[in-house]
């Protein structure tokens, strides 16, 4: 009888591991995310891959702060984030991501970012209002999703953000992540185009930021966050733009070393 109970109890408490387990991230290596500036860690959320890079230090109380950057794709983020990266998290901001592929800020995308930020801040802790980083096309997808979660951001910063879908990728090329054809997107476009979405996040007192060369070709300064930056004004809301002279849609180093976009991020991102 002794015997029969023991198999019985461990057989129950194999089936209750088994049961935790299956409510957990199905978490994977590190090397199944290919190009992590920092070491980290990644999982699916609604079959898309996401990733956290953790904070050096975690908060022994409260909710950690982060930055969710913008676009996550094979290769990005990338080497070019690790100096930034490496101060946010050093200063206890973890950095995280989803890959929803060349959405161009679409409403699927913008569906998944949701069950992305439900995850973290449900399950992990994470802050309910992280800073938003979005590097060129990933200011579509941040500030689209934005401008619907207004209360659930504390800052948006940007390296020569898109905040026109006619800008870039133009109406042609995006019309298709969005189930629409070109002439249907553009009859629609004030309720998907970024620069056309501002007025809640000026209301919620979302702070801005953006680096933007004036000689970016591929992402014009005046049709993106030069517009953004006098609309924003308009309707109240603060945007500190700097625009490095001469400067176009690179990898030049001063976007991704920018002291300014640091301390931006330091500021906004809390627990």
């Amino acid at each position: 009888m002794k015997t029969i109970h023991r198999r019985t109890l461990l057989s129950g408490i194999t089936l209750l591991l088994n049961d935790l387990k299956a409510l957990q991230p199905p978490f994977v290596t590190e090397s199944q995310k290919e190009g992590l500036p920092l070491p980290g860690e990644s999982w699916l959320v609604e079959g898309c891959q996401a990733f956290v890079i953790p904070a050096v230090t975690a908060p022994r109380m409260g909710l950690t702060p982060w930055v969710w950057y913008a676009p996550t794709l094979p290769k990005l983020p990338g080497l070019a984030e690790k100096w930034m990266f490496q101060r946010f998290t050093a200063a206890g901001i973890a950095v995280a991501g989803i890959d929803v592929g060349e959405s161009y800020g679409s409403p699927s995308g913008r569906a998944i970012y949701t069950a992305f930020y439900r995850q973290l801040t449900a399950k992990r802790r994470f802050s309910r209002k992280p800073v938003l980083l979005a590097r060129s096309r990933g200011g579509l997808m941040t500030l689209n999703w934005a401008a619907e979660n207004a209360d659930k951001v504390g800052g948006f910063a940007g390296i020569y953000p898109v905040c026109n879908l006619s800008s870039y990728p133009g109406l042609e090329k995006a019309s298709e992540a969005y189930g629409m054809t070109p002439e249907q997107l553009r009859l629609r476009l004030i309720k998907h185009n970024p620069m056309d979405r501002l007025a809640k996040l000026a209301k919620a007192r979302v702070p801005m930021f953006a680096i933007h060369g004036d000689d970016d070709k591929l992402v014009p300064l005046g049709a993106n966050s030069g517009e953004v930056a006098q609309r924003y004004s308009a309707l109240g809301g603060k945007m500190q733009l700097i625009v490095p002279k001469g400067q176009g849609h690179s990898m030049w180093a001063g976007f991704f070393e920018c002291v300014e976009l640091v301390d931006f991020v330091l500021a906004n991102a809390k627990g």
